[in-house]
């Protein structure tokens, strides 16, 4: 005899739950894959572990309800929402490092004294590009200050190339603290060949 939970998860309110839990589960699963990139073993444990409990709920729920056109719409529209929220929410959380190189044609020395004074190492080079001398600034700084720092590019130069890439290891030099505008040292665990210049 089907218990009370049973009736539940066999009626539209079953679907509903299976599309939420599969929305938790895929945005747990977004976040695992972005920590274990980065080396956080533990953080990637933990959800790895949660986002399994909570598929085993979702899937075993559907199978039993194959029958069920809105069990299956629900598992599926639950997974495309549940990539939708996990990339947001990775977005919104902006964890990790990202090296910031800019070309620019005539505001390279402006942006890089602008990148200074809000605390950012910065490393200046001279270069040659299809349209004569460039000047190139290198910089590695949180992800969640990209926005300021395209602020500073796009006030002295809307027109510089700019790239953004994330930096695997790293040593030396100085970074901006999320809540902090005080470079600190990285940590001597990490290494790397190129260093910057404050």
């Amino acid at each position: 005899m089907d218990t009370g939970l049973d009736a539940i998860m066999a009626s539209p309110y079953g679907a509903g739950l299976i599309f939420c839990a599969r929305i938790i589960d895929v945005s747990c699963d977004t976040m695992r894959v972005l920590f274990a990139i980065r080396g956080k073993r533990w953080i990637a444990g933990v959800l790895g572990f949660f986002q399994a409990l909570i598929w085993i709920f979702a899937v075993g729920t559907a199978v039993t309800h194959l029958d069920s056109v809105l069990h299956v719409l629900g598992y599926a529209s639950g997974y495309a929402m549940g990539t939708f929220v996990g990339i947001t929410i990775e977005r919104a959380v902006a964890y990790g490092l990202a090296t910031v190189r800019i070309v620019s044609l005539h505001g390279g020395v402006e942006i890089a004294e602008a990148l200074r004074e809000r605390g950012y190492g910065v490393t200046e080079m001279s270069g040659f590009g299809r349209e004569g001398n460039v000047e190139i600034v290198n910089s590695v700084v949180q992800r969640a200050h990209l926005d300021e720092v395209m602020q500073i590019v796009d006030r002295w130069d809307p027109e510089a190339f700019v790239t953004v890439e994330e930096p695997k290891v790293l040593r030396g030099g100085s970074l901006v603290e999320r809540d902090w505008r005080m470079p600190v040292p990285f940590p001597t665990r990490w290494s790397t060949r190129s260093h910057q210049r404050a």
